[in-house]
């Protein structure tokens, strides 16, 4: 097989002639060694040798850069990707017919004519793990684990380029620019971020390692240091600043979705800083991973024990720096889609550090229903098996049911951004999160990338660590007792990624357990999409913009009704 670059690539051979042969059968015999894309950059740029993931990205529309139009659904542009591995500077590394691509598995397939070209190298950083492992892998620099964002990685400059897979003159890429750092968004007397040195994290990656968070204060915070306060965790993707407040009344003249977005972002504040709104810390936590923009805050073996690091080492800073109540009856959470999942996932393993999950479209919570996978009878991920046919998998639809893309077409654009599940990208956080680690180091898949053929062995590892509907069963007698009333459950019932479906499957088993009954409520939107956050009247933004005014006084009230004797209840109440 080709390489892309004149230094080997350090990645399974096995799985490299698997991927070339896939790639090569799709394409003729005097197509296969024509068309090449030769890309390069200086040593002024970047001096040294670079590990990574290069893609070459060509568009036939003027919207935007390429970069910003790849994804897994139906509008996506084309995409090409292969591994560099100690790329020097003036070294062209190759990217020919054998490279897989998406949506078109090849560049040898690019209709001929005019296209926008652009070239970006996905920078990979070497990490010496605890477990003994040496793995390579694009460290977060402050985007959230964004390819097409990321600090410090190199592209091209768009240019209009004639394409005919037929020619056999290469076309040269310059990687000329670098994308610039992100500045950390600015602090104001309600917002506020910390950080802090995880030590287990460090350890367990070889490197220093950070958790932050994003802290919005109460109203009286200053005049009132006698008080202490509940703390309350919104679990979302990494946010770059506390999305969904602002201080300053919105512009005249914005019009439109951003006009309702900045709306109610004042809205919030007002009714934040009013004399009857509940007092509480809420924090969002930024604990991206080099595999994903957060880490779910579970522990995982290819991840680390995040899980540990943010109850043992982050909440007690932040509880001890704002003045919270630091006991479990003063604590709650509440989160959407990878949010919910996270929140049902913590009340779950940590039962007695929390007083309360509002779990709004969590990812699957039974693997039964993995989107639209049952992990433990289906034999593969891409296709239902019959007689004399078989049928692809849904990946994602609207509302009125119409697909938007299908199981395979999500796992091979992400298998072209990155082998080893190093996309950045979600069903490859599936794989590094639930999975086991794999002899190479690296997660070990659940199912093949280009066949989707299911590992029953790893959908065993699966089963016994984090299906959460399996996990409560198996262990309600223990931990049932202390989710009494803790769980706040609600979903689209035409979630866009089918995950309501893993709902119903948890619903079944928490109304038919008496001992004890979970006394919580699983609520359902009908015809809502995916993260509806339980507002039965208004579209999915509004109910987003405006889960805190409706939700926190709830928890609030939850906390208020349990406290123990002694509790202090007042403090925060003025």
């Amino acid at each position: 097989m080709s390489q892309s670059c004149t230094k080997p690539y350090r990645i399974l051979p096995a799985a490299l002639l698997l991927l070339a042969c896939f790639v090569t059968g799709l394409i003729s015999d005097d197509s296969e060694a024509r068309l090449t894309f030769s890309v390069w950059f200086e040593k002024s740029l970047c001096p040294e040798d670079i590990d990574g993931r290069l893609l070459l990205l060509v568009s036939d529309v003027d919207s935007a850069e390429p970069r910003f139009l790849i994804n897994g659904l139906g509008d996506s542009q084309l995409v090409f990707g292969v591994d560099v591995d100690g790329l020097a500077p003036g070294e062209p590394a190759l990217i020919g017919s054998s490279a897989l691509g998406y949506p078109l598995k090849s560049i040898a397939l690019i209709p001929p004519g005019e296209y926008n070209v652009q070239a970006l190298l996905h920078r990979y950083e070497t990490f010496h793990r605890a477990d003994g492992h040496t793995v390579k892998l694009p460290m977060d620099r402050g985007e959230g684990q964004h390819w097409n964002q990321a600090p410090g990685n190199l592209y091209s400059t768009p240019r209009k380029v004639r394409i005919d897979p037929a020619s056999s003159a290469p076309i040269e890429i310059v990687l000329d620019k670098k994308i610039p750092i992100i500045e950390p968004s600015k602090e104001s007397k309600y917002v506020k971020r910390v950080e802090i040195k995880s030590e287990l994290l460090s350890k367990f990656w070889g490197r220093q390692m950070h958790l932050g968070a994003l802290v919005l204060l109460p109203e009286g915070f200053d005049e009132h240091p006698e008080a202490r306060y509940p703390l309350v965790i919104h679990h979302t993707h990494f946010p770059s600043s506390f999305w969904g407040f602002s201080e300053k009344p919105p512009d005249p003249d914005y019009n439109g979705r951003w006009k309702t977005y900045f709306d109610y972002c004042y809205k919030l504040y007002q009714d934040w800083t009013s004399d009857n709104f509940p007092r509480a810390v809420i924090i969002r936590i930024l604990h991206p991973t080099p595999y994903y923009d957060d880490s779910y805050a579970v522990n995982s073996a290819n991840m680390g024990p995040y899980g540990d690091a943010i109850n043992n080492e982050l909440l007690p800073f932040i509880e001890a720096k704002f003045r919270c109540i630091g006991e479990p009856w003063a604590r709650a959470m509440f989160g959407g889609s990878t949010g919910g999942w996270t929140a049902l996932a913590v009340q779950t393993f940590y039962p007695d550090f929390y007083n309360g999950a509002w779990i709004f479209a969590p990812d699957s919570v039974d693997f039964r229903a993995l989107i639209n996978i049952n992990i433990y009878e289906d034999s593969n991920a891409y296709y239902s098996e019959f007689r004399w046919k078989r049928i692809p998998k849904p990946l994602a639809r609207n509302t009125l049911g119409h697909l938007r893309a299908t199981m395979e077409e999500g796992n091979h654009c992400e298998l072209v951004l990155g082998t080893n599940s190093r996309s950045g990208d979600q069903i490859d956080c599936y794989q590094a999160l639930f999975s086991l680690v794999g002899e190479d180091g690296y997660p070990k898949p659940l199912w093949d990338k280009l066949t989707g053929e299911i590992d029953s062995d790893v959908a065993e590892y699966w089963r016994e660590n984090y299906d959460l509907r399996y996990i409560l069963e198996r262990d309600w007698a223990e931990i049932g007792p202390k989710l009494v009333g803790k769980l706040h459950i609600f979903t689209g019932d035409m979630d866009d990624y089918y995950l309501n479906n893993a709902v119903h499957l948890l619903e079944e088993f928490l109304e038919s357990t008496t001992a004890p009954y979970y006394g919580g409520e699983v609520v359902y939107g009908n015809r809502y999409g995916h993260c509806w956050f339980g507002d039965p009247d208004h579209d999915l933004s509004v109910g987003l913009y405006t889960v805190v005014q409706r939700f926190l006084p709830k928890m609030i009230e939850q906390m208020l009704e349990t406290a123990p004797d002694g509790a202090d209840v007042k403090s925060w109440r003025y």
